[in-house]
């Protein structure tokens, strides 16, 4: 449906991309997302059949066992299976936090640490948020100190996703607790989850997408070689506002395809629902919610895929990116409490999926970076305020 108006910008190949990844959810997702979804479960099979269909890893590139897909091309996945369940497409993040190596490692931490994870043998994650210091990266109280040829890990990070299933993660962490400026004196490193001293604890009872698996981490005296420093030390900080640069992009789409998945369901019931003897969609009121919809949702793919060609064409834009993933946000949020409005009475029973779309749309505006944050940096993009540092470090290479 709404995927006809950018058509125009796809070639054949991502048509055929887009095509495949819908024929995939739209066959595998609806018959178990409720029960993933009530049961906080990770879906285990269907994350393994997404794997020998080459949905996972997308992004890395073949050189070490991925698709080498696009910025735009892997996002066209990303908004195919969100339309469908974002629980369960959540399984994409198998390899969230492997941006960092490919942006950043050295190459023998790409052979080792990126084709377990194009392969499906291993999963990973990305450690930034902690209890006193989420949308406030800078914030962070997780030290990691030198000791011989190794670093000493101690802290506690919380809401990250793979949490309990991840093989590793990409952790942040402060290498020099003396630094004069609260954004200097970080590092990224690999933490391996079997290491001794790491703990994870899994948090249930979320609003939405509980088929995503989300825990708290705890690091107590945790050991790593100097060899799981990712980058330069001290340049924590610089590499993670660009690896958000880059991973907010597809959050812009997870929101756009849950947004049109909502609109479809509620459009499909407005057409056979009778009120008053008529056909709900043939009042006018309700045409004028689909309108408002409909203008919603293509303003957010249009703004998530200029986000996506610029960084596939150039340096990713903070301020772009920031743009695409805040309205997609805010438009998921209204698209979707639309959608259950039009179902009336029968949108608050859980039986209706529209009743998941709705608890799944609002963090959409909270992780990967608040709608708050969000506007924060356009407004500082604007001033041409963003830190100088970031637009130094090198282009991703595998975009």
């Amino acid at each position: 449906m709404g995927d006809k108006m950018v058509d125009f910008l796809l070639n054949d190949e991502q048509k055929a991309i887009r095509d495949a990844a819908r024929e995939f959810a739209e066959k595998e997702f609806p018959p178990v997302a409720e029960k993933y979804d009530l049961n906080e479960e990770y879906p285990w099979d269907i994350y393994k059949k997404a794997v020998k269909l080459g949905f996972i890893g997308m992004s890395i590139p073949e050189k070490y066992g991925g698709q080498g897909l696009k910025t735009l091309d892997a996002c066209l996945v990303v908004e195919e299976f969100f339309r469908v369940d974002a629980g369960i497409g959540m399984i994409l993040a198998a390899t969230f936090g492997s941006e960092m190596i490919m942006m950043f490692g050295n190459e023998e931490q790409k052979e080792k640490y990126l084709p377990p994870l194009a392969e499906g043998k291993q999963i990973c994650g990305a450690a930034f948020t902690e209890p006193a210091a989420g949308s406030d990266v800078a914030g962070i109280q997780t030290k990691a100190i030198k000791d011989g040829d190794e670093y000493v890990i101690n802290g506690t990070k919380t809401f990250i996703t793979n949490g309990t299933v991840a093989d590793w993660f990409v952790v942040l962490a402060r290498t020099d607790p003396e630094a004069k400026k609260r954004h200097e004196g970080m590092s990224v490193f690999v933490v391996e989850a079997d290491r001794e001293g790491v703990e994870r604890t899994k948090i249930k009872n979320k609003l939405g997408i509980r088929a995503s698996d989300t825990a708290e981490l705890s690091f107590k005296n945790v050991r790593v070689p100097k060899e799981n420093l990712i980058g330069i030390e001290g340049n924590g900080f610089f590499q993670a506002m660009m690896f958000f640069n880059t991973t907010r992009i597809p959050v812009a789409f997870q929101a756009v395809g849950l947004a049109q998945g909502a609109f479809e369901l509620a459009f499909a019931y407005a057409k056979q629902r009778e009120l008053f003897g008529r056909k709900l969609i043939d009042f006018q009121v309700t045409q004028d919610k689909f309108a408002r919809m409909r203008t919603m949702i293509e303003a957010a793919r249009l703004l998530a895929v200029q986000a996506a060609i610029q960084a596939d064409t150039g340096m990713p834009d903070p301020g772009l990116t920031a743009m695409a993933k805040y309205f997609a946000g805010k438009a998921v949020v209204e698209v979707v409490d639309e959608a259950l409005q039009i179902h009336g009475g029968y949108g608050y029973i859980g039986e209706y999926p529209i009743s998941r779309y709705y608890r799944d749309a609002k963090i959409m505006e909270i992780y990967e970076g608040t709608k708050e944050v969000e506007k924060e940096i356009i407004a500082r993009s604007l001033m041409g305020k963003m830190p100088s540092k970031i637009a130094v470090l090198r282009k991703p290479p595998y975009m």
